[in-house]
Formats: C-alpha cells, sequence, structure tokens
C-alpha cells in the first residue's frame, strides 16, 4: 500500500489549490506516526530549502523515516554546490535546440523557464527539462538559460510554491494532477502481497536477457512467495517509488535508461538486479581486462591500445599472435568484437573502431567449440551451461544470420562442471559485487580463462533453467525478499 504526502510550509500556501487531505505542513509532519510497512512519497514544497532550514530539514527527516521524497537531501546538495551548469550540444535535443538557435538570434540571449515536476512551461524545451528532472528531481525547479558561444544553464534554482503566479499556479497544479496519477494509481483488486516488484522490459529488444516464457515463470515464482509482479517500461521511472525491488531484464548499458533506473531505483531505496556498480563494472570491458589482471583472474592475453600506430600494432600482433580478436569496450552478444586474421585486416580494423571508442582490447584467439556459461548469485553458483558456437562461426552469435543467430547449449548441474571452471567464475563474479552474474569462460585442456563477467545474464525458458527448471526462478526471487527484509530490519535497528 502507498500513501502520497504534500508538505507545505504554511498552510496559506495551499490557498490557491484545491483542498487535499494529503497536504500537510511541516509542522503537522514533524509529529506524523510512523505507519510500519507503507510505502510513503513525500513532495516538499516547503519555501526554503537552505542547509538547516525547514525544506532541509523536511527532506532529511523523510529519509530517516524510510519515505521517498523529492527533492532529496543528495539534489539540495547538488543544487547548492553547483555554481554553472554546463549544457553539451548532444543535451540540447532537436525541438530545443531549433528554439534555442532562434533564441539566439535576438538581442536579449537570455531565457528563464519553469519545471513543474518534469513539464516544461516552455513546451519545445520539455526533452531538455525532463532531461534536468530526472537528473534533479525536484517539485519546482527555476531554469536560466545563457547564451556565450552556445547555450549553458547559467542558474538552476528550487522555486517556493508562494512565490508562483496565476498561469504559473495552472501549470503546476496540472502537473501534480498528472504526476500524482502516474505514481500512485488506485490498488488494483487483487490478493494482497508482502512484497512489490517491477521488471523492467523492451517487449521490442531483439535480443533480450529473458523471453516471454521466463518473464511469466518469474511472475508465478513471485505468486508463490508473496511478491507481486508489474512489468514497466523506460517511460515508468517515475513508478519506482511503488515498488520494493526492481528486477531489470532489459540490456544494460551506462549511457542508457537501464542505467538510470539502476540509480533511481537504489536512491529510492529499492532492492535492485542490476545495480549500478555492477552495471559500471561490466558493461566495460576494459575496466574488467585491467581488473582481473590486478587479482590475478586467468584471462586470455590481452593489451589496450588508443591508436594505431605501426610500432604498437607490430608489438601486438608478435606478443598474441594472428588471429587476434579486437573488441570495443561496452559490447554485448558478440557485438563490436571484430576477429582479424592478418596484419592488413588489423590496421583496418583498428582505425574503424577507434572511431567509436578512445579504447581497444586486443586478445589472443582461443578458439573452443563451447564457451561455459556459470551463473552466479550471492557468491554462490547456480547454474552451468555449454553455449557452443553459431554454425560455422567463431562466437556463439553470429549476427549475420537471418534466423536465430545463436548456437545450441546444453545444461547441467553445477556440479557436473568441472572445478576449476566454477570456482574460477566465483572469483571473477566476487570482484564485482554480490549480485546476480553470468560469467563466460573458455576452458582449454587444463586452462581456464574468464572471457567477462554478464551483469544482466541470459535466463530464457527451456535454456538456464533446463535442469533446476522452477527452482531457477524461485531462488533468485527469493534472493529480492532476503534482501529486502535484510534492508527493513536494519531501519528498525537504527
Amino acid at each position: 500500500m502507498s500513501r502520497l504526502i504534500i508538505v507545505v510550509e504554511s498552510a496559506q500556501d495551499w490557498a490557491p489549490y484545491f483542498p487535499s487531505e494529503r497536504v500537510i505542513t511541516f509542522d503537522d509532519y514533524l509529529q506524523l506516526p510512523a505507519q510500519p510497512g507503507t510505502r510513503t512519497r513525500v513532495i516538499n514544497l516547503c519555501r526554503k530549502f537552505g542547509y538547516l532550514s525547514k525544506g532541509y530539514y523536511c527532506s532529511l527527516l523523510a529519509e530517516a523515516r524510510g519515505h521517498s521524497v523529492i527533492p532529496s537531501v543528495k539534489t539540495l546538495n547538488d543544487l547548492r554546490n553547483r555554481r554553472s551548469f554546463a549544457v553539451i550540444q548532444e543535451q540540447l535535443h532537436s525541438q530545443s535546440e531549433k528554439l534555442l538557435k532562434k533564441l539566439a538570434s535576438h538581442t536579449d540571449q537570455r531565457l528563464d523557464f519553469w519545471i513543474f515536476l518534469g513539464e516544461s512551461s516552455v513546451p519545445e524545451l520539455q526533452k531538455l527539462a525532463r532531461e534536468l528532472f530526472d537528473q534533479h528531481p525536484c517539485p519546482l525547479l527555476r531554469v536560466q538559460l545563457e547564451w556565450e558561444d552556445g547555450w549553458r544553464i547559467s542558474a538552476l534554482k528550487i522555486s517556493p510554491l508562494h512565490a508562483l503566479d496565476d498561469n504559473a499556479q495552472e501549470h503546476f497544479a496540472n502537473a501534480l494532477d498528472r504526476f500524482s496519477a502516474q505514481l500512485w494509481r488506485n490498488p488494483k483488486k487483487r490478493k494482497p502481497s508482502r512484497y512489490d516488484m517491477a521488471i523492467l522490459v523492451d517487449k521490442d529488444e531483439k535480443l533480450p536477457p529473458s523471453d516471454p516464457k521466463a518473464l511469466k515463470k518469474f511472475v508465478r515464482a513471485g505468486e508463490k512467495l508473496g511478491i507481486d509482479v508489474d512489468f514497466i517500461g523506460r517511460k515508468d521511472i517515475r513508478r519506482l517509488p511503488e515498488y520494493d525491488m526492481l528486477f531489470i531484464r532489459e540490456t544494460t548499458n551506462i549511457d542508457h535508461h537501464t542505467f538510470e533506473f539502476a540509480c533511481r531505483a537504489e536512491t529510492e531505496g529499492l532492492v535492485v538486479m542490476d545495480d549500478p556498480q555492477s552495471i559500471i563494472r561490466c558493461t566495460n570491458k576494459v575496466y574488467l581486462a585491467d581488473l582481473f589482471g590486478n587479482r590475478k583472474v586467468p584471462t586470455p592475453k590481452t593489451r589496450l591500445l588508443s591508436n594505431s600506430t605501426p610500432a604498437l600494432l607490430d608489438s601486438i600482433a608478435e606478443e598474441l599472435g594472428l588471429p587476434l580478436i579486437l573488441k570495443i569496450p561496452d559490447g554485448s552478444f558478440s557485438r563490436g568484437m571484430v576477429k582479424v586474421e592478418d596484419r592488413a585486416e588489423l590496421d583496418s580494423a583498428v582505425n574503424s573502431l577507434l572511431k567509436h571508442s578512445a579504447l581497444l582490447l586486443a586478445q589472443e584467439f582461443l578458439y573452443t567449440e563451447y564457451d561455459w556459461r556459470i551463473g552466479v548469485l550471492n557468491g554462490k553458483p547456480l547454474y552451468a551451461c555449454k553455449y557452443f558456437m553459431a554454425r560455422n562461426h567463431w562466437q556463439i552469435y553470429d549476427h549475420s544470420q537471418s534466423g536465430d543467430p545463436s548456437g545450441s547449449y546444453q545444461t547441467m548441474p553445477t556440479y557436473e562442471a568441472p572445478k576449476a571452471v566454477v570456482n574460477t567464475a566465483i572469483k571473477a563474479a566476487s570482484l564485482i559485487g554480490n549480485g546476480l552474474y553470468g560469467v563466460d569462460l573458455k576452458q582449454a585442456g587444463k586452462r581456464v580463462v574468464v572471457i567477462e563477467v554478464n551483469d544482466n545474464p541470459s535466463i530464457d525458458a527451456g535454456v538456464e533453467d533446463e535442469f533446476i527448471g522452477d527452482e531457477l526462478y524461485q531462488m533468485i526471487m527469493q534472493e529480492f525478499i532476503n534482501r529486502v527484509e535484510q534492508k527493513r530490519r536494519v531501519r528498525e535497528d537504527r
């Protein structure tokens, strides 16, 4: 069950709006009794937010009480400490850019506008407003743009509710209606559950981490354990406070909404897999190569390169041998990876890939008929799979194929997988965190090497669950419950 509370400094500040039992004063909020088991969202509309002001204390107390509050204390500190907000050209999206270029030709090269709970008072700047709100969630933001060889944000301030004029009051009231309607829908008539989980999916993703059958199995496993599951998409980030848990079943990346969801969920106090730290570490092969090299985790011979000078490429070809593999740091599903057969191909491939990334990995080529994938959850092996190479290809995915790009597979109990493979996978995963990982390894005779650790491993019906069946889904959902309960115990002990 969820509730929304709107906190104002004085009852008079709410006078222009319809009365609501959700609106209370700061003094009333101080005396508000605890309601264990109830998720509470607080919209802090106090007049001042400086350090030790009522607005600051409102957000501070909300966080201490386990309430989800906007603005958060972190947001208040960020806005107070940042004097200038540079906006790179990419952030001025097409709609915004047209308007700003037009304004740049005028003598008055400054523009002020409001952001009401993510909605812009200037429609042409909505995309920019949405971006700024996602970075600094506040009920009322006043933005000042200035032209100086390009547009930049010269001021970004929280504005008090009582200072709005009639037009701004109407904009804010409408934005609040839409915001609260999206966040606090009427409860569904359904069996009461102890926990609420959001699973982030993209129905249009061609190679999602879980297929529709597997997602249904997660839902059924959740029902048995008292978890009510909702599927959400990239537009539902404002709904996160409704939930106890976020399970990301979409391919993750840093420069992507999946990372934004992970960060927001963690800030809101949700249990989240993949957590932001795991995404940062796993999605960059440069980081993994350096980490494993320093921690003595066996990997193929690897070199980093940032240029295509002949001397460097000669050295790499001699050390790693040919053929060799070139990788961009953030490739996934065998994309962003090139096999080069000779020195001429090495020149061409390096020059091409350096256009997309400042650093590349060169790695010795180890052909095996299959890659091992060991699923690891909270430091323990979960499943073991052999992923065989795609037909007539050196990778498990062949994206040139028009049909199914992947090879065959074989799933087995973890105790039947070679001990060296399982132990190496556990060691590699432990350096990332305690989440859900898929560790890819190659085995050539007695040599076992880690290729990468995936923070968002594939779990498809009939593949990874082939041996332990529905228990795989229950084990993952139970881990979410364990972590929620641990968080609740920590809050109770404070």
